[in-house]
């Protein structure tokens, strides 16, 4: 018998197998022949498994990245490309980068406490503020949607001539539509975000592989940052605060709780572990998309045989003008491949601006309807500025709303900020899942950052056009009355927010499983779960417990 293992010890070693080669003996037991072949097939089963555990997170990130190429951030970017070709691209880089770092708080916050941004300002305020939070959160959303409903009507008259009101009134009902793919779950939804991405980066990626702008002052716009001429720092801003949604920090909160997660230290540091994989890849597409819209417009722009009415359109890009720009200089192909774009884009964002508006009413308000009412519901809450304006203004009217609209988003933000910092940083509401002291200093420094820049930009645009304003005196000064102690209410409802104490104690720490189990009655004699019953002692069943 010694003889016949080493036989098959050897035969095995010659053919090299990783397998784990077994011989039967005649008393029927198996013998490992190469004991370390098992250890390497059970790391590959790891690897397997931990691949498997990721693809199951991935989803949630390209839903949430359509708020960095929604058709508000593709005309910023079209405008600092025709303004100052590649000059501004590290802006947009430094934006992502800060977009990752706030939308990981976002996912970890729901990860770990089981509810999203929405549920926690609920419990966690006062009725009065609650209510505030909320009309804040809605008005974000609509906010946020007008850029998106206008892009994809902008796009149905690129491609078919149909009236912008019209197409107003298809982008509503063709998201209703798509959203019914929830019916059939969430990751159908997800699947038709991830195709419109890649739609959407084909469109960009064929016209910026048709212009060919040049790549090493695009890699020195991207890292070597720069700020030249009267509007570069206007602009700056403009781009920045265009990339950074309020809506989103509730939406990606929300959307991880439609994965499992495992109650426990390891499950809940794994799933924050893959989000945050699965967002930094959905964000770097978003990256490349923005750089390469940017880059299209920057080379377009700097040609030497653009015409004067080219010039002019140059000078005052917007996402409707566009189209008639890339026609004249690279094409009608040019423009019909910009309007596919400008629709995936559109179409895709509404969505995830539709969920997130169902996520801020359940949560502030915990409002019991069948979905489809709360999908109509906020539907007309949100195309109806854009319905209105697309009848009376026309598409210059409609290209107005979108500079306020996203005024009225740098306004929101702090506070959807504030609270997801605040709430990600509290042991009250995260346990030993909160942030570490590193990740506190460095999101609070780039929160108020960018608080800071948005609250900068606003006053100033707001001063420009009180001086510049053809308005009379007296309405000039009764403006300024009226807002002015408006704006230091704003500032002072910031600084509350940001040195209030939180007081409800949201995080409930969930037993060990082993203890689980002990306390059950059921026992784990090998370490590994196990479903046998401890026996029942009768002969202690008796015995008094001491005093």
């Amino acid at each position: 018998m010694e003889a016949a293992r080493e036989i098959t010890r050897e035969s095995a070693r010659e053919r090299g197998s990783n397998r784990v080669a077994c011989v039967q003996e005649e008393d029927g037991e198996n013998i490992d022949v190469e004991r370390p072949c098992k250890q390497v097939d059970e790391q590959q089963q790891q690897q397997k498994s931990g691949w498997k555990k990721f693809l199951a997170h991935v989803g949630p990130g390209f839903l949430v990245s359509m708020a960095y190429l929604d058709p508000g951030n593709l005309e910023t970017d079209l405008q600092a490309g025709a303004n100052h070709k590649y000059e501004l691209l590290w802006v947009i880089l430094i934006g992502l980068v800060f977009a990752l770092i706030i939308q990981s708080l976002s996912a970890n916050l729901g990860v770990s406490t089981g509810k999203h941004l929405a549920e926690l300002c609920k419990s966690e305020y006062p009725k009065h503020l609650k209510y505030c939070l909320w009309v804040l959160a809605e008005l974000a959303v609509i906010a946020a949607d007008i850029p998106e409903v206008i892009g994809t009507a902008f796009a149905l008259n690129i491609l078919f001539h149909i009236p912008l009101w019209a197409g107003v009134l298809i982008t509503g009902l063709s998201t209703l539509m798509l959203l019914g793919l929830q019916r059939y779950g969430v990751r159908k939804l997800e699947l038709l975000i991830a195709v419109l991405v890649l739609i959407l980066a084909a469109c960009y990626f064929g016209e910026m592989s048709y212009v060919k702008p040049p790549a090493a002052e695009v890699m020195k716009g991207l890292f070597v940052p720069r700020l030249r001429g009267n509007s570069a720092t206007s602009d700056a801003i403009a781009l920045l605060g265009a990339l950074v949604m309020p809506h989103n920090l509730f939406l990606h909160s929300a959307l991880v709780l439609s994965r499992k997660t495992p109650p426990s230290v390891k499950g809940v540091h794994d799933a924050c572990r893959f989000f945050f994989l699965e967002s930094g890849f959905a964000l770097f597409v978003a990256l490349l998309i923005n750089i390469a819209v940017v880059s299209v417009s920057g080379t377009v722009c700097a040609a030497n045989n653009l015409s004067a009415d080219d010039a002019d359109r140059c000078d005052d890009l917007t996402l409707n003008s566009a189209s008639f720009l890339l026609k004249n200089v690279l094409g009608k192909s040019s423009s019909i491949v910009y309007g596919i774009a400008l629709l995936a884009s559109g179409q895709s964002s509404t969505i995830t601006g539709t969920y997130a508006g169902q996520y801020i009413m359940q949560g502030f308000l915990d409002i019991k309807m069948r979905m489809w009412v709360q999908n109509l519901m906020t539907r007309c809450i949100a195309i109806g500025p854009s319905l209105i304006v697309a009848i009376i203004g026309g598409s210059a009217g409609a290209g107005r709303l979108i500079i306020i609209a996203s005024m009225i988003l740098s306004f929101e933000l702090p506070f959807a900020l504030i609270p997801l910092l605040k709430f990600s940083s509290s042991s009250t509401k995260m346990g030993p899942h909160k942030n570490s002291i590193y990740v506190i200093v460095v999101s609070w420094i780039l929160g108020f950052g960018i608080i800071g820049i948005n609250i900068y930009f606003l006053s100033t645009s707001f001063v420009g056009w009180l001086i510049h304003s053809s308005l009379p005196k007296a309405a000039t000064v009764f403006v300024g009355i009226v807002v002015f102690p408006f704006m230091a209410a704003y500032v002072l409802a910031v600084i509350y927010l940001t040195i209030r104490r939180d007081t409800v104690v949201t995080f409930v720490d969930k037993p060990d499983a082993s203890q689980v189990e002990m306390e059950s009655g059921v026992r784990s004699s090998d370490g590994n779960k196990g479903t046998e019953v401890v026996p029942y002692r009768d002969d202690l069943a008796d015995i008094p417990l001491p005093d």
